[in-house]
């Protein structure tokens, strides 16, 4: 970025909520503000991607609404920003008088082969990439060749393109530097290696792209509405590795200094929370962190707790998803793992109570009930909540103070303390579980049930 201008500048850390219903903004923000009373800026960052909108039948122009009235309502002194999530360049332009941040997603475009002399020019032109690297930081040096870095340009070049190609048309109608910038990549077919990430990095700094922050595809799975699986142990090494990369891309090649990983796949990723934090604290790094469909699975647990006709409409919800189940999940099948033969039959949830419901749903790992086949199946159902617009809307508002107190616990307590503020905190204004003494009203959506 040029620095004798002004430019938009994402926070050191920052975090991004989906609301698919446009019902939680105020409880998200909530769990921010929580952080900054700990002494944590952790900005917020509504996302919101043109799938989900088609879904819903919503408009970019809402999710601003929704996060400026939270705001103001709050009283947020601090950034906030509206991100049009996982945009390309066919579907940017509903979204530029509404977003101030793009997550620009180019992973169909990688594979693609170049035109012709393109791999052989972009290696010409960097052959500080075809050497020995010692990054700072890094676990070993890099090692590449010409043949190296010629591979990893036919495979990305394109992609990097299609980023440019987004990049102008947000600039060319908003204004270069008046919003932020971040690449996509982690919906590809295999993680990206360090070395990968550099060539990248380098080749996007030469197609005057100035993003904030990347998400690259790490090590292992990362499903929607359940905690990573893989080797803990490989991410740290991985997270660190990019991260000793991404401060040597900006020194080699002008980058923003701001720039930062993004970990963008799954909702709870509760297992790397430990070591991203140790990393983050060793390197003084900064973190987008995003967590997508975690609050409308707040929602429907709220309304299977509340009982009654928000139990009912839980159930429908799910009897249908497990008859639509390949339709649903097909969109979602690189992110999820469910097992058929776990799911339990329509007819038996039909005979839940509201306690069995929400101990199946809730990500507990702890309670032997918890089902994350269940979980993750509802995760991708939220098109069904919407075919009920009217009547799932009314639901939510007649129990909106005890979801959104669930949104908040949710957010803050298992996302936002563990990996920003820390585990030392003795005392918790939200509390995770109900202490043993509170007292409970079937049907009574006042009641607290994080």
């Amino acid at each position: 970025m040029d620095p004798s201008r002004s430019w938009l500048r994402l926070a050191k850390f920052s975090l991004g909520v989906g609301d698919r219903f446009g019902q939680q903004a105020q409880a998200q923000l909530r769990a921010c503000r929580m952080a900054a009373e700990h002494g944590v800026e952790v900005v917020p960052v509504w996302n919101k991607s043109n799938r989900e909108h088609l879904i819903v039948g919503s408009e970019p122009a809402s999710v601003r609404a929704a996060a400026a009235a939270a705001v103001r309502e709050l009283g947020w002194e601090k950034p906030w920003h509206v991100d049009a999530d996982h945009i390309r360049l066919d579907t940017v332009d509903r979204f530029l008088a509404h977003a101030d941040f793009f997550t620009l997603d180019v992973a169909d475009a990688v594979g693609k082969p170049p035109g012709a002399g393109a791999i052989e020019a972009f290696a010409g032109r960097h052959p500080e990439l075809a050497r020995r690297l010692d990054l700072p930081g890094a676990a070993a040096p890099l090692h590449a060749t010409r043949a190296d870095v010629e591979r990893i340009a036919r495979e990305y070049l394109v992609a990097v393109q299609e980023a440019a190609a987004i990049y102008r048309r947000i600039a060319a109608a908003n204004g270069e530097g008046r919003f932020i910038t971040e690449v996509s990549i982690d919906e590809t077919e295999r993680p990206q290696t360090p070395l990968e990430l550099l060539v990248i990095l380098a080749a996007l700094a030469e197609a005057r792209v100035p993003l904030q922050t990347i998400a690259p595809k790490f090590t292992g799975r990362f499903n929607k509405g359940v905690d990573y699986v893989g080797d803990v142990a490989q991410f740290e090494r991985e997270f660190s590795d990019d991260l000793a990369v991404l401060a040597f891309a900006v020194k080699t090649f002008g980058l923003p200094a701001n720039l930062k990983l993004s970990v963008h796949s799954g909702s709870d990723k509760f297992a790397l929370y430990p070591p991203i934090r140790r990393v983050l604290q060793r390197r003084d790094a900064g973190l987008h962190l995003k967590t997508a469909g975690t609050t409308w699975l707040e929602e429907l647990l709220g309304l299977a707790k509340a009982g009654g006709k928000g139990l009912a409409l839980a159930k429908e919800i799910y009897a249908e998803a497990v008859e639509r189940r390949d339709e649903l999940c097909a969109p979602y099948a690189a992110v999820i793992d469910i097992d058929r033969a776990r799911l339990p039959k329509a007819g038996v949830v039909a005979t839940w109570t509201s306690e069995q419901f929400a101990s199946a749903l809730r990500h507990d790992p702890a309670n032997s009930v918890f089902n994350p086949h269940l979980r993750q199946l509802l995760h991708v159902a939220y098109k069904l909540a919407a075919t009920r617009s009217e009547r799932y809307l009314k639901s939510v508002a007649d129990c909106r103070a005890t979801i959104a107190r669930n949104v908040t616990a949710n957010l803050y307590g298992r996302h936002l303390k563990p990996l920003f503020v820390g585990l030392d905190e003795c005392e918790e204004s939200v509390p995770l579980s109900p202490t043993a003494n509170s007292r409970r009203r079937p049907n009574d959506c006042r009641a607290s049930d994080p």
